[in-house]
């Protein structure tokens, strides 16, 4: 980095947060702010174009997640660090951001001086999770769901039936029943929708 300020990307769809963030990092002489967008599906073109050397993403966007930008990110562009930020310390999706190549995972409640901290500390190399988060994430367990099991029920999120299910997964409608059920079980879930939401929650999907 030679001295030079570090270049952020801040991807963040509620305006008054967006601005909040911008004005706090702003006032740090070791940044920039190089660019600002609303929706995940403005991240990558954005890190293209801007070429920051850390982003700064909310995970619940629209037009893609947090997670979903940071896995595109990381893979075309590992020279831009990623940290994800929540707003729900429970939301359970800290494996997956882990696996999407993100080298921060903080709670948007943090402090100031923490993002400072720990925006230094993921352009330097390190990995930065927020402890709760952390120990969510331990007390939850890793997924149950299989790499199928994921795949039924992101159809039932997309609102396929059992049919639609089977059709696209090549599979019998007993087939697609039959691991519904098991889903159910694994997540404790009282019907199909029931199991998407938990899998959400926990970040299983």
């Amino acid at each position: 980095m030679s001295g030079s300020p570090l270049r952020l990307l801040i991807a963040e769809d509620l305006e008054l947060v967006a601005e909040a963030f911008e004005a706090l990092l702003s006032t740090e002489p070791a940044f920039e702010v190089v660019a600002r967008v609303g929706r995940g599906d403005h991240v990558l073109p954005a890190v293209e174009k801007h070429r920051p050397d850390v982003a700064l993403l909310d995970v619940d966007m629209p037009g893609a997640t947090g997670i979903e930008a940071a896995r595109l990110v990381t893979a075309g562009h590992p020279e831009c660090r990623v940290i994800l930020l929540t707003a729900l310390p429970g939301s359970g999706h800290l494996h997956q951001g882990l696996l999407a190549g993100a080298s921060g995972y903080l709670v948007k409640a943090t402090t100031g001086a923490r993002l400072i901290d720990a925006i230094k500390a993921v352009a330097a190399g390190s990995i930065v999770i927020d402890p709760q988060l952390a120990a969510d994430a331990l007390r939850r367990g890793p997924n149950p769901l299989t790499a199928r099991e994921q795949n039924i029920l992101r159809a039932v999120d997309r609102g396929l039936d059992s049919r639609a299910i089977a059709a696209e997964l090549f599979l019998s409608r007993g087939t697609v029943r039959n691991y519904l059920s098991t889903i159910m079980t694994k997540l404790d879930a009282r019907s199909r929708v029931d199991a998407v939401r938990v899998a959400h929650h926990r970040g299983w999907l």
